[in-house]
């Protein structure tokens, strides 16, 4: 049963591979069948414009996995490195980062996010942009915590005894350390990022027609939610599957590595 979440990402990853190697063809337009029901033709249906919603779910898919692994590499390097010079070297570096890292979490992620989307305007280089600004804040406050009691250890002032640079006892004594907590704060910001992309697409601030994205998906389905329920509920169901998955995920791996329950 803990194993669900690893099929459903799985699936999913089958799923934007398939669209990658084959053309599903899912800009194809035909009027003929607007608003179809599941059936043969189109396994789950089609759209207000007759376009496969299969089709356009998979190259959806592509996209949200597109926008959280980029935002997530960039933000999580930027904001380890902000967090473990914050943490180690104390003082007036310390003071300086966190006063900008508290700028940022003033605001709500989110609606910063929008607010940088629409001064950039709609796009996906803009939309990678907004949410690289605004993601990086909780690896920036992670790390400096685990780095403050980091820098206490014993083989970190051993190393600094025997000379070593800030640089090197950074990376090699403190940044191994970091690995787990950090890994478990970006599966959860993975999550994060698929609804933030959704939302942003959703309000018409991220991925732009004839493109597919489960966002403008569920915004266009909105509008004939009595009519054509199909369309709402094969986009949502998906968007909440993909969610919930890495979120069991990252519950999972955190007790996995939680030291106090590998005690017990």
């Amino acid at each position: 049963m803990r194993r669900w979440p690893y099929w459903v990402l799985a699936f999913w990853l089958m799923v934007v591979t398939c669209s990658l190697l084959f053309d599903f063809k899912p800009d194809d337009i035909n009027l003929q069948q607007v608003l179809a029901l599941p059936g043969h033709g189109a396994l789950l249906g089609n759209d207000d414009l007759g376009r496969d919603i299969a089709a356009r779910l998979a190259a959806g898919a592509g996209v949200s996995l597109l926008v959280a692994l980029v935002v997530t590499l960039v933000t999580l390097t930027l904001g380890t490195a902000i967090g473990l010079l914050a943490g180690y070297c104390g003082g007036w570096v310390d003071r300086l980062l966190m006063q900008v890292t508290d700028v940022f979490l003033a605001f709500p992620g989110i609606l910063l996010a929008i607010a940088f989307a629409a001064v950039l305007g709609p796009g996906l280089d803009n939309l990678l942009l907004a949410l690289c600004m605004t993601s990086w804040v909780g690896y920036a406050r992670l790390t400096r915590a685990q780095a403050l009691s980091l820098r206490q250890r014993q083989h970190v002032q051993a190393a600094q005894s025997l000379g070593a640079s800030a640089g090197r006892i950074m990376r090699k004594h403190m940044l191994p350390l970091l690995a787990a907590p950090l890994v478990v704060e970006a599966t959860y910001s993975i999550a994060g990022l698929v609804i933030a992309e959704a939302s942003l697409s959703f309000l018409g601030l991220g991925i732009q027609a004839p493109h597919a994205s489960w966002g403008s998906m569920l915004r266009d389905g909105v509008r004939y939610l009595l009519v054509a329920p199909h369309y709402v509920l094969a986009v949502g169901i998906s968007l909440m599957s993909v969610v919930l998955a890495i979120n069991v995920l990252g519950d999972q791996l955190r007790d996995a590595w939680d030291v106090r329950r590998m005690r017990d």
